[in-house]
């Protein structure tokens, strides 16, 4: 394997940064198995699906998310 700095890194065009970045996440997305979640995670994400199970109506549709997320409303300090 070749290695490359992160100078050299800064030095792409940033749409080839993008580009990179994207190869990454799609390499680490083919085998999510490899990906480790700490106990911790994992039940945090169980309790949220019990949570969403129990009432799937409650929260924010996307649409309701993309516009505070537009308005910079939900950002915090």
């Amino acid at each position: 394997m070749s290695t490359i700095s992160i100078a050299d890194i800064l030095e792409l065009p940033v749409q080839e940064r993008i580009r990179l970045v994207e190869l990454i996440w799609d390499s680490v997305a083919a085998v999510p198995e490899a990906v480790e979640i700490s106990p911790a995670l994992q039940a945090e994400l169980e309790a949220r699906l019990v949570e969403f199970e129990a009432d799937p109506e409650a929260g924010y549709c996307w649409d309701q998310v993309k516009s505070h997320l537009k308005e910079g409303s939900w950002r915090t300090v």
